[in-house]
């Protein structure tokens, strides 16, 4: 193979195993109603479907510097997507509460490993294009996640939800070898005794900038995993047909991808991502607002809004996070820092709203929360100027 054609196959396989890593995610929310008639799931308990795998993705992120310990990242990105594989799979039997359960866990694992270890070989591979090929690699998370959502009530209808779910074992298992396949000549992280020690991943707990990286992320994640859990069923309690519900979480994961196809092509003209994050702020906030005042009216501005501002927020929050240091192997301790705490952060959303909801009958109430939440990051944004980058090293 040409040395022309070999960043290509790697930026191939990136975005494969990006596919991946969301509709174990995505194809529950248009579902949700099947499966909570069917294992007889409050909304608490439907809630920790998206919860769990979020928590879990966190905790496993937190444990990156460890897991590199013992994992490469080639070989701990394949064994992710292995994971995810087996955990749609395994949808097909697991068919009660505490089965599903047990499966989210576990995709929430092999998610983790995957995006926990993803940063750092992006770096090191794509040092010079790094803000470009994080946008295409975030634009596939949420392409796959659109996919999902947008197919899981067909699917459901002609096979049964279980098969629905277990449908998505099947681009896992073809991502597989196409990673070992294209990333066997990539440069990876060197072994234990050769790594850095300079910056153990402790030190981060002790630095307030990567906090306020941390906190910007998880809200914004925050964000993102509510809709993915929550819209659907917010819009057939307002008495939408499931499949029509799931084209609106399409729809908008469709635009969270247009939005992060031009993070990717337009990231590099702003060093400064302050004025970028300004904007996809504001338009994030005016999504929630469509969906506080009028959802029915406005359900498709809601829609247009919150996929730009969702989709744009994600690539964006982890490559101000990733500007902050040069060296791979620490802006991937970083990344494991952020995103870990992050997720963590993140999974409460969705719990909160199903708390919420079998309080007051209403997710309403879970938009506003979201909706001040998206102004508290507005304020913290403006204090990522790029001179206040060396504060990571404090």
């Amino acid at each position: 193979m040409s040395v022309r054609l070999r960043p290509l196959i790697v930026l191939i396989a990136i975005v494969a195993v990006a596919l991946n890593l969301r509709p174990a995610l995505a194809a529950i929310g248009p579902l949700l109603d099947m499966i909570q008639s069917a294992t007889g799931a409050t909304n608490t308990q439907a809630s920790l479907l998206t919860t769990l795998p979020v928590f879990v993705m966190g905790i496993c992120a937190l444990a990156g510097g460890r897991l590199t310990r013992y994992l490469n990242e080639r070989g701990g990105i394949g064994l992710g997507i292995a994971l995810v594989a087996l955990a749609c799979l395994s949808r097909y039997a697991a068919v009660n509460t505490y089965g599903l359960l047990l499966t989210a866990a576990l995709a929430g694992v092999g998610i983790a490993l995957a995006q926990t270890l993803l940063p750092a070989f992006i770096k090191r591979n794509f040092a010079h294009d790094m803000g470009r090929v994080f946008g295409l690699y975030t634009t596939g998370i949420m392409a796959g996640a659109a996919v999902a959502a947008a197919s899981a009530a067909g699917l459901a209808g002609s096979f049964g939800w279980p098969a629905a779910l277990a449908f998505w074992s099947v681009p896992a298992v073809l991502a597989l070898p196409l990673w070992f396949k294209a990333t066997r000549d990539c440069a990876d992280a060197p072994s234990p005794r050769h790594r850095t020690t300079r910056t153990a991943p402790r030190a981060f707990w002790r630095n307030l900038r990567a906090w306020e990286l941390m906190l910007f992320f998880g809200i914004g994640t925050g964000a993102y995993t509510l809709v993915l859990a929550w819209l659907p069923p917010f819009y057939t309690g307002l008495g939408w047909e499931p499949s029509a519900a799931g084209f609106l979480l399409g729809g908008l994961t469709l635009a969270e991808v247009m939005a992060g196809l031009a993070v990717s092509a337009w990231i590099g003209k702003f060093p400064d991502r302050r004025k970028p994050l300004a904007v996809v702020l504001t338009i994030l906030i005016c999504g929630l607002a469509c969906l506080i005042l009028a959802p029915l009216k406005l359900a498709l501005l809601a829609c247009l809004l919150l996929g730009i501002g969702i989709g744009a927020l994600f690539p964006l929050s982890l490559i101000v996070a990733m500007d902050h240091l040069d060296d791979p192997a620490q802006a991937g301790m970083l990344a494991a820092f952020v995103q870990g705490g992050g997720y963590v952060l993140a999974s409460f959303m969705p719990l909160l709203a199903g708390v919420l909801r079998d309080r007051f009958s209403s997710l309403t109430e879970a938009w506003i929360v979201m909706l001040a939440g998206a102004v508290m990051l507005l304020a913290l944004a403006m204090r990522f100027s790029p001179a206040s980058y060396r504060r990571i090293d404090a």
